[in-house]
Formats: C-alpha cells, sequence, structure tokens
C-alpha cells in the first residue's frame, strides 16, 4: 500500500507538469480550432529566456527574469500569428499545421545552435535538493513538485481572470466560439488571435521555467513533455482549459502507476520500458470513443 500511494504522489508531481504544458496547447486551440505543434518549442525558447536575464548574462532575481521572458515569448507568439499564420485561411487547417511544425524545427534548430544541446542547471523558485523532501506516512512529497501544483492553481485563476473579467478575455471567448459571427459584430479577430497567441506563449514560457530545473535545461527538453501534455489536453478536451489540468494528473497517474506495476510484473517487458505507451494509449482511446473529450465542447453542425 505504501508503495501504491507513493507511486501515486508521483503520478500526481509529474501531472502537475503536463498540465502546464497542456494549458497553453487548449488556449491556441480554443482560438485557432488547431493543434500548435510547435508549442513545446515556444515554451523551451522562453525558459532560455528565462536562462539569460537570470544566469547567463544579468543576473537578476528569477521572479523578474520569468516575467522578462513571459513579455519576450509573447512578443515572439503575436509575431508568428501576424508574420506567418495569418496570411493563410483560417479554415484551411492543413498549411497551418504544416507552419507550426516547420517553426517546431526551427526554434529546435536555432536553439540547438545558439545554445548546443548539453544540459544546463535551471534555478528554481522552490528548494531541490535532497533535503527539500516531507515524508509523511513512508511517502515522500518533493517540495518544488508542490510549488508547481500550487503554481497551476495560480495560472488557472489567473487565465480565469483573463478570459472572463477582461474585455480581451471576452472577445477571446467570441472569436473561440465563433469567428465569423464575432467579425460581423466589430471583433477585430487577427487582434484577438495575435491576444491568443500572446497569452499561450507567455503562460508556456512560465510553465517551462517551472518544470526546467526538474527536467533540465536543453533544446529538447519539451519533446516528451509535450506528447504528456498532447494526451492531457485529448482527454480533458482540447478546448477546456479546466480539463487539460484535469487530464495532466489523469495521464501522470495513469504513467506512474500503470507503468510502475507493469515493470514489477515484467521487469524485462518492452512495453514496461516505454513509458510513452501509457498516453499514447489514452490519446487513443479518447480519440475513438470521445473525441471532444471529457470537458470538451462537442460541434453542432446545422445543414
Amino acid at each position: 500500500m505504501q508503495l501504491f500511494f507513493q507511486r501515486l504522489i508521483d503520478g500526481i508531481q509529474n501531472g502537475a507538469i503536463y498540465s502546464v504544458v497542456a494549458i497553453p496547447m487548449v488556449l491556441i486551440f480554443k482560438a485557432t480550432t488547431l493543434i500548435n505543434f510547435a508549442q513545446g518549442e515556444l515554451a523551451m525558447i522562453g525558459a532560455f529566456f528565462g536562462f539569460i536575464f537570470a544566469v547567463q548574462a544579468f543576473s537578476w532575481p528569477l521572479w523578474l527574469a520569468a516575467i522578462a521572458a513571459m513579455i519576450l515569448a509573447a512578443l515572439l507568439g503575436m509575431g508568428i500569428e501576424r508574420a506567418l499564420l495569418r496570411p493563410f485561411d483560417p479554415t484551411d487547417h492543413l498549411p497551418v499545421v504544416l507552419i507550426t511544425l516547420g517553426i517546431f524545427y526551427i526554434i529546435n534548430a536555432v536553439a540547438g545552435d545558439v545554445w548546443n544541446y548539453q544540459a544546463r542547471v535551471m534555478p528554481s523558485f522552490f528548494p531541490t535538493d535532497f533535503k527539500a523532501v516531507w515524508v509523511i506516512g513512508g511517502v515522500r512529497l518533493f517540495q518544488d513538485s508542490v510549488g508547481i501544483i500550487v503554481s497551476l492553481l495560480v495560472m488557472l485563476f489567473a487565465l480565469y481572470l483573463i478570459l472572463n473579467k477582461t474585455k480581451m478575455g471576452l472577445a477571446f471567448r467570441a472569436v473561440s466560439s465563433n469567428t465569423e459571427s464575432s467579425r460581423l459584430v466589430g471583433v477585430r479577430v487577427g487582434r484577438i488571435l495575435s491576444f491568443g497567441w500572446a497569452l499561450a506563449c507567455a503562460f508556456g514560457a512560465l510553465g517551462a521555467i517551472l518544470v526546467a530545473p526538474r527536467i533540465t535545461l536543453q533544446p529538447n527538453m519539451m519533446a516528451f513533455v509535450l506528447i504528456y501534455a498532447l494526451a492531457a489536453a485529448a482527454f480533458g478536451g482540447l478546448d477546456s482549459v479546466f480539463g487539460a489540468a484535469l487530464g495532466g494528473f489523469v495521464v501522470g497517474i495513469l504513467n506512474s502507476v500503470g507503468i510502475g506495476y507493469l515493470s514489477d510484473i515484467d521487469p524485462i517487458s518492452s512495453l514496461s520500458a516505454a513509458p510513452l505507451i501509457s498516453p499514447i494509449v489514452l490519446l487513443l482511446v479518447m480519440l475513438w470513443f470521445k473525441p471532444t473529450g471529457l470537458f470538451g465542447t462537442k460541434t453542432i453542425e446545422r445543414v
């Protein structure tokens, strides 16, 4: 039973990481109804911005470096939307998806060329040494994991305020609900889409800065995390911020508990050595039985 609770806690701790990456992905999908495959790389470059301000060049306090990185990431997201995506028809998803794939490879290559692929130690907002652990009933609870979970809750609350209590947030919800109707009533759709990309990139940068101390900072840091985040978003609903957060915890628990017990049963099994099997299976199951996710909005087509 102690082993089960330890794996459950580990799954919750990892799930918080997946959630903070899945939420920005959902924000882009809400605005454009497409999956941004470059979301992980945009978050990664935001973490490198924070590293420059906090360690490499200026030695700023981490909270100030994070704010500056979020601003730069937001400007980068707005520039990408304005220069590369807006000229295309938003109803034709194939070119836009291909562009996001191209952005993925370009950002990864540029980051590898500038910073190389050597892992770097990112400072953390929370204690990360071996003493920063609470032991409750034999179950280890890392303080930095608790900090990430609390940060996730603060992020959700901030998004709730932005999307429900501000004019830009209300316009964003209108555009995500019906682009054509929003345009007819005078909403400047292009500006709102830029706002959505800026919001997603800013929160993505914050999420990457939070998780970088756990997974080390390097250009490929978000590759595996992005797969877990995609499964989390699909589980909760690709247009549901709360669903994405909940899905992250489900994916984390499923991976920690399921793969852990599979390894105990058959240590040499190829399945037990493939941690990506659980998010991929969950993604396939959700797409087969409930494509909109648990909290996603069902599309109603009128003929």
